[in-house]
């Protein structure tokens, strides 16, 4: 049996939900390592998407801006 403990509503701290809180460093310095259109085009292939290279361009350009701007 697992205790609960009640508190007051004043008690509590509220603030804005961030993913960056529940990521750690080592997932994100991994994350930072480029992707190449080869790379992107073999995951297409093994998740049985259909492609083409204007599709993988824009994907390789999504991922980018999301390294840069993070």
């Amino acid at each position: 049996m697992k205790n609960v403990e009640v508190v007051d509503a004043k008690e509590l701290e509220v603030k804005p939900f961030s993913i960056d809180d529940f990521l750690e460093d080592k997932i994100q310095e991994n994350f930072l390592k480029s992707v190449t259109k080869k790379e992107l085009k073999a995951l297409a292939k093994k998740l049985d998407l259909d492609y083409d290279n204007a599709q993988i361009a824009f994907t390789k350009k999504l991922l980018h801006a999301l390294v840069v701007y993070r």
